[in-house]
C-alpha cells in the first residue's frame, strides 16, 4: 500500500470540524479505501489535489492518495466513475474546489459494494441526502421519491445516455420498487 499512515489515527480525529457531513464524508472515504487497500483512496485528484484536501480538512494527516495497480487500471477502465463525477459537477451548488473533491468521494464510494452512506462511512442515509442537498441541491431535488442514492445515479447515468433501464413505465408499478425505494438498514 502506498499511503503513509495506518488507521491508529484515523481522519476524523484530526479534523478542523470532525460534526461537517463532507468532513466526515472525506474522512470516511478515505478510511473506506484504505480498509479496502484501495488505491487511490480518492479517485480523479492528483497527489497535489489530494494533499490541499487533507490540509483543509485534517491537518496532520500523513497520508498519500496513492496510485492505482495494474489490476484497478483495468477495472477502471470500465466503470462509470468519471460520468458519475461529471453529473455531480452539472449539479454542485457553486464554484468551490470543495464541491469538486466533494463530487470525485462520492463517486469514489459508489463504486463500493454497500449502500453509497455506508461506502462513505456516513452514519446514515439522512446524512449523505443532507450533504447531497446543500452541495448537489438540483440533483438531489431530482430523487424527489428517495430512491436510494446509487441506483438513483444510474438511474441518472442512463437517462443521460438514453438507456432504459426500468422494468415498468413508473416506478410505483415495478416489482423490483423494495429494493430501489425500501429501507437501509445496516
Amino acid at each position: 500500500m502506498d499511503t503513509a499512515t495506518d488507521l491508529s489515527c484515523p481522519p476524523l480525529a484530526l479534523a478542523r470540524h470532525p460534526e461537517d457531513p463532507a468532513t466526515q464524508a472525506f474522512a470516511g472515504v478515505i478510511v473506506q479505501s484504505m480498509l479496502a487497500q484501495r488505491q487511490p483512496l480518492i479517485r480523479g485528484l492528483n497527489e497535489d489535489g489530494f494533499r490541499t484536501l487533507v490540509d483543509a480538512y485534517f491537518p496532520g494527516l500523513a497520508c498519500r492518495n496513492g496510485t492505482p495497480d495494474e489490476k484497478a487500471l483495468a477495472l477502471f477502465e470500465y466503470d462509470e466513475f468519471v460520468d458519475l463525477v461529471e453529473l455531480l459537477l452539472d449539479h454542485r451548488a457553486g464554484e468551490e474546489e470543495m464541491e469538486v473533491w466533494l463530487a470525485h468521494a462520492i463517486a469514489t464510494a459508489a463504486m463500493g459494494e454497500n449502500h453509497l452512506w455506508q461506502d462513505m462511512g456516513l452514519p446514515n442515509r439522512k446524512v449523505l441526502s443532507a450533504l447531497m442537498q446543500k452541495h448537489f441541491p438540483s440533483l438531489a431535488a431530482l430523487n424527489d421519491k428517495d430512491m436510494k442514492w446509487k441506483k438513483f445515479f444510474y438511474r441518472q447515468l442512463c437517462e443521460r445516455s438514453g438507456i432504459l433501464i426500468c422494468k415498468s413505465p413508473h416506478c410505483a408499478d415495478c416489482c423490483d420498487f423494495r429494493i430501489c425505494f425500501g429501507p437501509e438498514d445496516a
